[in-house]
């Protein structure tokens, strides 16, 4: 007679169990994963490394490593690849649902909490109390993902000059794109002598998404355009098809079409937006629910959240096959260094420019700093001091 343990692993084994187990799994991590992507990783796995051993260390590296190459929101990408190594094309879709639909769902409930009482002043003291906390936690992982990022002198220089670009108004996209080209140009002056087969199907695999995101930027042009559902949904799906590096890059984009191009937000409002995508679980890319429902309301969320993560779902289905491939070109690893150091420079350059317009005065100024200090020399989460801004925005800013 076979042990409940055996006959456990035989229904798990079955594709519905298989799906069952990724729901459960994904809808717990998607409710009380806060904390950043990092932080989503390391839940990841330690549940399906070290507890279920559904896969190697190696190839949890592996699948890390991909999500960086390609465009779009990391943990949801990882999630929805787990989902497709557990349980294939179900999975995949299982496991990227419902990693996001509770961070949906919370974000949905605060944005309509928003637009109907935004105006009470208690609800106004709140976000004025975590925006300077917010920018801390950038500078914070800023400080992180550069000291990772800027491995030589070649980076640095390159850093640098994105900055510049960055704060002198260049389209974010390019300033990306041109990034990546310029280390896949020195990565062909350093080994010119040598022929590179595989390397250049990797830039084969990687031009259709740079060639796609060009067309859907253009669709949306560069004037001033009135809010509607079709062009919500273009734009989240431009940001997701492009948007590399940490979430935070995220405010980027926004700023430059939202508030700079189009004026739909001001400056207030999206902070408001990034802050209420930071305090809640799941991926900070459900910023764009808060985003849409405050424009278009409830569809508005709908259509946005949409375009943000569609194209995770069909960039895992792509790349999945290639995981073995591109771990070995260096020619990969030169187009991630690049696009890594670009949205590094934009999240520097947004950064001044919400900085300027939110520390105002000695109380904005000593909130950010001290929460600075707590991030980077006590290692204190950030969800507490998110918290713990909320608070203080209640007591000193009425």
């Amino acid at each position: 007679m076979p042990s409940d343990h055996h006959t456990e692993q035989e229904a798990t084994s079955r594709p519905h169990g298989r799906l069952g187990e990724l729901a459960r799994l994904f809808l717990r991590l998607g409710t009380t994963a806060f904390g950043g992507p990092a932080a989503h990783l390391a839940m990841m796995e330690d549940e399906v490394v070290r507890r279920r051993a559904w896969m190697s260390s190696q190839e949890f590296l592996d699948l890390i490593a991909v999500t960086n190459l390609i465009p779009g929101p990391n943990s949801s990408e990882m999630a929805i690849h787990i989902g497709y190594r557990r349980a294939g094309w179900r999975g995949l879709l299982i496991a990227g649902t419902c990693f996001t639909f509770p961070a949906f769902v919370i974000v949905f409930g605060l944005a309509w909490l928003y637009v109907r009482y935004h105006t009470l002043p208690v609800a106004s003291g709140m976000l004025r109390g975590v925006q300077p906390v917010i920018i801390a936690i950038i500078v914070q992982a800023l400080w992180r993902l550069g000291r990772t990022a800027i491995k030589t002198r070649t980076l640095a220089v390159l850093a640098l000059a994105s900055v510049g670009l960055g704060l002198a108004g260049v389209h974010e996209l390019i300033v990306l794109f041109a990034a990546a080209f310029a280390m896949v140009a020195t990565h062909a002056i350093r080994a010119r002598t040598r022929t590179h087969a595989g390397g250049g199907g990797t830039l084969r695999s990687i031009a259709p998404l740079l060639v796609g995101s060009g067309t859907v930027s253009s669709l949306l042009g560069s004037g001033t355009a009135p809010v509607g559902l079709g062009l919500l949904f273009l734009f989240f799906l431009k940001v997701g098809s492009v948007l590399y590096g940490s979430g935070y890059v995220l405010i980027a984009f926004l700023r430059a079409d939202l508030v700079e191009r189009w004026g739909w937000l001001t400056e207030s409002q999206l902070l408001d937006a990034i802050a209420v995508g930071q305090v809640t679980p799941g991926p900070l890319f459900t910023t764009a629910t808060f985003i849409g429902f405050l424009l278009a309301g409830p569809w508005g969320a709908v259509v946005s959240t949409g375009g943000m993560f569609l194209p995770a779902f069909v960039f895992v289905a792509a790349s999945a096959p290639l995981v073995p491939r591109l771990r070995k070109s260096a020619l990969a690893s030169a187009v991630l260094d690049g696009l890594n150091v670009g949205s590094l420079a934009l999240m520097v350059a947004v950064t001044f420019f919400l900085a300027r317009s939110t520390l105002v005065d000695v109380t904005t100024w000593a909130l950010a700093a001290g929460s600075l200090v707590l991030l980077l020399w006590l290692r204190l989460n950030s969800t507490w001091l998110v918290a713990a801004g909320f608070v203080l925005g209640v007591l000193f800013f009425q």
